[in-house]
């Protein structure tokens, strides 16, 4: 049975984009937290999906090796923009994108552990046109629309980079997706798994040896020049799944554990491939 694969629609995993549609592979696009919430169903048997959601779905869920969204310090694509500066946030309220799992309680831990703040956090549709409203002080954005406010800060706001913040805190780096299997699935259909896999890496290896082709190819749609996204995805993401990178992964779910932001510390069990 071939798997149902889901694909993050956000410019971080271009390269990869750009190799399915290459190779014609069928796959289901959507915001992480709809992936998310599509592979807990059981609609779909593989996809990136945020980070955090392994941790609360680990029973379930196998991880595909070498393969993440990572950065190693400002990652541009997550920012906290805010009418006040970060270290005078104490119990204001911050929306949340709905977009967002692993930013959320990456946002959460960094208020809490570096600047002693205690937000009311409400979690809905934030716009880039907008990015704070009236009856906020400050809100997360992720993906395009964060690039997007990183790239051309609006006026009278701070902008933070998560990721930075992050690694201010740590000292480490951050992975902010993963590739997940559905276990049941791949415990039945191992043949079917290996082909997936093999093509997902394909893609990524053809869509990073032709990203100026897969660039021209979003630039009629996207607020962006071929230079930003050049930068952005020739040197701030990073898709291979390192030692390093799972040491931070375990840290970042160590630290939400500390906070109640999930159950417990989950186990990293990957898939065979």
């Amino acid at each position: 049975m071939s798997p149902k694969i889901g694909h993050i629609d956000f410019l971080n995993v271009l390269p990869i984009s750009f190799g399915y549609a290459a190779q014609n592979l069928p796959i289901v696009r959507g915001v992480p937290t709809f992936l998310n919430g599509e592979l807990a169903a059981g609609r779909l048997d593989i996809s990136n999906i945020s980070s955090i959601e392994y941790a609360r779905q680990s029973d379930k869920l196998l991880i595909l090796p070498r393969l993440c969204v990572r950065a190693e310090g400002n990652v541009t694509s997550i920012v906290l923009v805010s009418r006040k500066p970060i270290d005078e946030l104490r119990d204001d309220k911050i929306i949340l994108t709905s977009k967002s799992a692993t930013a959320q309680r990456l946002l959460k831990i960094i208020l809490h552990d570096a600047y002693d703040a205690a937000p009311h956090y409400e979690t809905r549709a934030v716009a880039v046109e907008k990015p704070v409203d009236d009856d906020a002080t400050a809100a997360l954005l992720i993906g395009d629309d964060a690039l997007q406010i990183y790239l051309h800060p609006p006026k009278n706001f701070h902008v933070y980079d998560v990721g930075g913040e992050w690694h201010k805190l740590t000292g480490r780096q951050m992975v902010y997706a993963l590739w997940a299997v559905r276990r049941d699935f791949a415990e039945k259909n191992p043949a079917h798994l290996r082909a997936a896999y093999e093509k997902i890496s394909h893609a990524l290896a053809y869509g990073l040896e032709h990203k100026s082709d897969a660039i021209a190819a979003v630039l009629p749609t996207k607020p962006f020049t071929a230079a930003e996204l050049d930068n952005y995805l020739g040197g701030v993401i990073k898709w291979d799944l390192t030692g390093d990178g799972l040491d931070a992964l375990k840290l970042y779910y160590r630290k939400a554990a500390a906070l109640n932001l999930i159950d417990r510390e989950p186990e990293l069990v990957f898939a065979d491939v």
